[in-house]
């Protein structure tokens, strides 16, 4: 019964969901000819806003804007404050962030750090995974329970990818927000291995305040709301 419930309120919020996406342009994507494009740091602008909001709130290690964590060690490290592993910056924003939004009970701003947390981050190769946190153990188990999406075209990808939303999605529910907002963690088509532009089908537009992979229709959902449902009953 709960499984049934859980599904049919998630359904009918993926519909609402459906209409309003469905007034924002669309773009296909040919999978076989299409090619990665680096930098994307940008993608997801107002998850970066939102957690910029929280950090700022209480900022103890300094860092300078959520964005650092999504770019490579050497560009990371000029914003990581006193973070010194440039692989665990991405977290500790994110838990620092959470922290934050915890404490001024704002779920928007806890869900905003939790997606953030999952957002894939810049890679120098198409195909290329990023690190995993290993020195820093994040504060909040929602924040560690989520890892940041790997490259589309990277060894695994699909799978990783899909398992690291439908946890996001448990972490969101278990707070009380949207599960569904999980899908726009997702990242973009896979690129072409062997690429030596690292260009494609990414877009990384600072002015866009919504995020370019959403209104330029770049996003790939890695999940359907039946499995979401599933997940968080399960």
């Amino acid at each position: 019964m709960k499984t049934s419930f859980v599904l049919s309120v998630l359904l009918a919020v993926a519909a609402a969901r459906d209409i309003t996406q469905s007034a924002r342009p669309q773009k296909r994507h040919n999978r076989t000819l299409g090619k990665r494009q680096v930098p994307q740091e940008q993608s997801h602008k107002k998850y970066l806003t939102d957690c910029q909001e929280a950090l700022q709130l209480d900022n103890p290690e300094g860092i300078v804007d959520p964005v650092f964590g999504l770019l490579g060690a050497a560009a990371a490290a000029e914003g990581a404050g006193t973070i010194t592993d440039t692989d665990c910056l991405q977290q500790a924003t994110a838990d620092r962030a959470f922290t934050n939004a915890k404490a001024a009970g704002n779920v928007d701003l806890m869900v905003s750090a939790l997606v953030y947390r999952a957002l894939e981050r810049n890679t120098l190769s198409v195909g290329e995974a990023s690190k995993p946190c290993t020195s820093i153990q994040a504060v909040n188990p929602e924040i560690a329970a989520i890892q940041q999406h790997q490259d589309p075209a990277s060894d695994g990808a699909a799978a990783i990818n899909k398992a690291i939303t439908l946890e996001l999605a448990r972490q969101i529910a278990s707070i009380g927000g949207d599960p569904l907002l999980a899908l726009e963690s997702g990242t973009f088509a896979p690129g072409e291995i062997g690429d030596p532009t690292a260009a494609g089908n990414t877009c990384n537009d600072a002015d866009d305040a919504v995020g370019c992979i959403f209104t330029q229709g770049l996003l790939v959902e890695e999940a359907t709301a039946e499995e979401i449902a599933e997940a968080i009953a399960g």
